[in-house]
């Protein structure tokens, strides 16, 4: 069976490190199969999927298209100015489409997969193979792409969510699309307790700190409901005598405007919390799994439920204790107490008293950090991406006969 693959985005955020591990999954499986894929923007995506076997085009898009961005809206001018700029890129839309219609022909692939609400649009409308949309995000929080999808829903043989929770959003936004959840996978072999570690410190300037720190990170990009506004809140409500150094794991990279902190907003942050040296910032990491490795404890603090939560299961496969933002998806994954803490999207109070517990607790970080571990192989070893994806794949393909 040919497979082809569209991404909107060429950095590695969630979406798109989750890709990866679908082509590996993939191409260990059933090697014969030729894997495509068509790629949006410039970033490390296309160069890790070509080490896969995987036959990679760029397709940048346009400015006027890679810019635009439903979750920023409101922060850039209202939805007024960006329905604006929508129509404004209607030319750059279709010119675009073109393009991509003669790649995919070109590729003569069975099944189309699109990662990415804009290239899930594209697809549908490039009319040709069987269309699987990968979901990874709540619909009805983007009302516009919601009723875009819903126009076009006709035209997408099958949907798969990474997590019930966004499986249940897109029934209520979709209706009679067959939508199936498949939880992300991580690759155990890298992801795992033993292994390189970075030099969090070198990376952000600064002077190791005294022996007995704490090193609790966030790690992600700089979209703003990721929560590194509560993080540092959390961390500057820490008593001066819990021996912590945070860290903040990433960087803006995507495309999209008003959707992102800048760098210079949260140094600013830091600074109007008079954090001083308790903070670091390393900017991007290639290799997140040697930065998860030199943290005590990883913080995930999303503001709004989270579709799944990859960092989560990534952390827990290095057996690093997770302070874990409990709703949406992420609270499918993790169990309170047992392989990870918990603790109300947005709470301030409550996330630095789970900062300060761990801190403190060498045994319960130890106790979270196996049990993690245990779950994550149980749970999300990437080699069930394949097992639960080539039924799906077939049967989209026999129905189209």
């Amino acid at each position: 069976m040919r497979l082809m693959f569209l991404s909107a985005s060429g950095q590695l955020g969630g979406a798109e490190t989750s890709l990866l591990e679908i082509l590996a999954s993939l191409r260990q499986a059933e090697p014969s199969w030729p894997l495509h894929l068509l790629v949006a923007a410039e970033g490390p995506l296309a160069a890790r999927a070509a080490s896969l076997g995987v036959g990679v085009v760029s397709l940048p898009f346009p400015p006027s298209i890679a810019r635009l961005g439903e979750s920023g809206a409101a922060a850039s001018g209202g939805w007024g100015r960006f329905a604006a700029r929508l129509l404004a890129s209607a030319p750059d839309m279709a010119s675009y489409l073109g393009r991509v219609r003669a790649t995919i022909a070109e590729a003569r692939p069975d099944i189309l997969h699109t990662n990415g609400l804009k290239m899930h649009l594209l697809g549908a409308h490039a009319g040709m193979p069987p269309l699987v949309w990968h979901l990874h995000d709540y619909l009805g929080a983007r009302p516009l792409s919601a009723r875009l999808l819903r126009l076009s829903r006709r035209r997408c043989a099958v949907a798969i969510a990474n997590s019930a929770s966004v499986a249940a959003d897109a029934r209520r936004v979709l209706g009679d699309v067959p939508i199936v959840a498949i939880h992300n996978g991580v690759d155990l072999q890298r992801f795992s307790p033993t292994g390189a570690t970075l030099d969090l410190d070198a990376l952000a300037g600064m002077a190791p700190p005294p022996p007995a720190t704490i090193r609790v990170g966030l790690v992600g990009t700089f979209a703003r409901w990721k929560g590194h506004e509560t993080f540092l809140r959390a961390l500057a409500r820490l008593p001066h005598d819990v021996p912590v150094r945070g860290y903040v794991i990433g960087d803006a990279v995507y495309d999209t405007q008003a959707s992102q902190y800048t760098r210079q907003e949260l140094l600013q942050l830091v600074h109007d919390l008079q954090l001083g040296d308790r903070v670091a910032f390393t900017g991007f990491v290639a290799r997140p799994e040697e930065a998860l490795r030199a943290l005590d404890v990883v913080v995930h603090a999303s503001t709004e439920p989270e579709p799944f939560g990859l960092v989560i299961a990534e952390a827990m496969a290095c057996a690093r204790p997770v302070v874990v933002s409990g709703a949406g998806g992420a609270a499918e994954i993790v169990h309170d107490g047992v392989d990870a803490a918990a603790h109300r999207p947005g709470d301030v109070e409550g996330l630095a008293a789970r900062i300060a517990t761990l801190a403190l607790d060498a045994g319960l970080r130890a106790r979270l950090a196996s049990a993690g571990r245990s779950t994550a192989t149980r749970a999300f070893d990437r080699t069930r991406l394949a097992t639960g994806l080539m039924p799906i794949y077939r049967h989209a393909a026999a129905a189209r006969g």
